[in-house]
């Protein structure tokens, strides 16, 4: 008998996550914040903790928060650290876009103060055209350059999808548009605060 497929994503999920996690925090800070105050950088910052499960319950709609997982107060505190840690280094925005779930919109606001919502950074955990939004945001990316830094806040499934790697709740990769792989984000560094 083969286990049910959620069951597999759940584990591989979970096991990623730890795998993962021990590098990121092994990372020094310094790197991220040379980076950015250089500027060209593309922030993929995964929403902050949530209350427990994965993906949404049945029947979740958009713009409804009560249909959702929403963050949990770790998690708005976690947000608020990222925002407290890029005020103390003296790092700006230039633009923030976020997801439309909830957890997204929350953590954008709670870190960085502002957003845009950008269908094309949506989840498609469950449903979507995950391939059609890589590209897209992809795309919409090459062009970026110093001294704009952009934040995307969004899900692992995206982040995974543009990078290659998996990001924990609330960390953020530093990336750059590589005019040599157009297929991929690098990760130059990352951050979980």
């Amino acid at each position: 008998m083969h286990p049910h497929p959620t069951t597999t994503r759940r584990q591989l999920l979970a096991t990623g996550a730890l795998l993962l996690t021990g590098a990121a925090r092994a990372q020094t800070d310094t790197d991220f914040w040379t980076l950015l105050r250089e500027g060209g950088c593309v922030l993929l910052m995964r929403h902050a903790q949530t209350e427990p499960g994965i993906g949404d319950p049945p029947g979740f709609r958009l713009g409804d928060c009560s249909t959702q997982r929403n963050l949990s107060e770790a998690g708005r505190e976690q947000a608020r650290r990222v925002g407290r840690s890029f005020a103390r280094q003296g790092i700006t925005i230039s633009e923030v876009r976020s997801s439309g779930w909830c957890r997204c919109i929350d953590t954008a606001q709670l870190a960085f103060g502002a957003h845009t919502v950008w269908p094309a950074i949506h989840s498609f955990f469950q449903e979507g055209d995950g391939s059609r939004q890589t590209q897209a945001v992809l795309q919409a990316v090459a062009g970026l350059g110093a001294p704009r830094n952009l934040a995307l806040v969004t899900h692992q499934v995206n982040i995974s999808a543009l990078t290659g790697a998996f990001p924990a709740m609330g960390e953020i990769f530093v990336t750059r548009p590589d005019p040599s792989s157009a297929q991929r984000l690098p990760v130059l560094a990352r951050l979980v605060v």
